[in-house]
């Protein structure tokens, strides 16, 4: 049986990534908000890439540095969504835009607990 990929963490920070950049491709940006794009891009990204190494961290000090950097990556990610959906004029990329920032804002929230459980 698989597992339900919001519950595969590895599989979960990819799509959050993926899905950044399909929400960055649908919409239309002035040229202010690009600096924004490029931060969002950047943190998504950390968030899977960062996931995956401390999946294969060396040891459990390794795997908790690494899950607290997801942790961080994550919040910076609510960061630049909550801007660009503040500086967005459509009602479909603010609304793209809300559902990232509340996957962001759930895995703050399990990387936070993993965090905590891993002292």
């Amino acid at each position: 049986m698989e597992e339900d990929p919001k519950y595969d963490l590895e599989e979960r920070t990819f799509q959050f990534a993926l899905q950044i950049r399909l929400c960055i491709a649908r919409h239309k940006w002035t040229p202010d908000q690009w600096t924004d794009i490029k931060q969002v891009l950047r943190s998504s990204g950390s968030v899977a890439a960062i996931y995956t190494e401390a999946n294969n961290a060396f040891s459990k000090a390794d795997f908790f540095h690494r899950i607290g950097i997801c942790k961080k990556e994550s919040g910076e990610s609510k960061l630049w969504l909550r801007l660009l959906g503040s500086t967005s004029t459509t009602t479909e990329a603010k609304s793209d835009l809300r559902i990232h920032f509340k996957e962001a804002d759930e895995l703050v929230r399990i990387f936070s607990k993993i965090h905590g459980s891993s002292q």
